[in-house]
């Protein structure tokens, strides 16, 4: 695996550890391809991608139509958890699982920095592996 998803892996991790309630963990690109996840068995990785570019698209989309600035975050409550979407610049999306007993104010501390450091693992271009020979 390259260093680039051992940087995405260690960062979801260290997501998870420091706030309680965290399920899962998903980053995608804008348009909700997945690119890692960090997820439990209950949610398909690749649909929770998908499902969040949607979700962070309409979000930005009303902050735009509504002159309320950039998007920030959002996040949707529902009666067993929730799930927070946050734009990481232009090259990406993190979505956020938790149960119904997620710290939410912690997760939006956490998630600052963590956005930060996921936007600059993405946007350093991975080293292409040397022509290697063949075996």
């Amino acid at each position: 695996m390259p260093i680039k998803g051992d940087d995405l892996a260690a960062e979801m991790r260290l997501l998870r550890d420091r706030v309680v309630g965290v399920t899962d963990v998903v980053v995608a690109s804008a348009d909700g391809l997945l690119i890692t996840a960090e997820t439990d068995e209950a949610a398909d990785p690749e649909v929770l991608a998908a499902l969040t570019a949607a979700a962070v698209g309409i979000a930005r989309r009303s902050g735009s139509a509504t002159g309320k600035g950039p998007l920030r975050h959002t996040l949707a409550r529902f009666s067993d958890g929730y799930l927070f979407a946050q734009a990481i610049g232009e090259l990406g999306l993190i979505a956020v699982l938790g149960d119904a007993g997620m710290d939410v104010k912690r997760l939006h501390l956490e998630t600052q920095g963590a956005a930060e450091r996921i936007g600059s693992v993405l946007a350093t271009p991975v080293p292409a592996e040397p022509a290697g020979t063949t075996g």
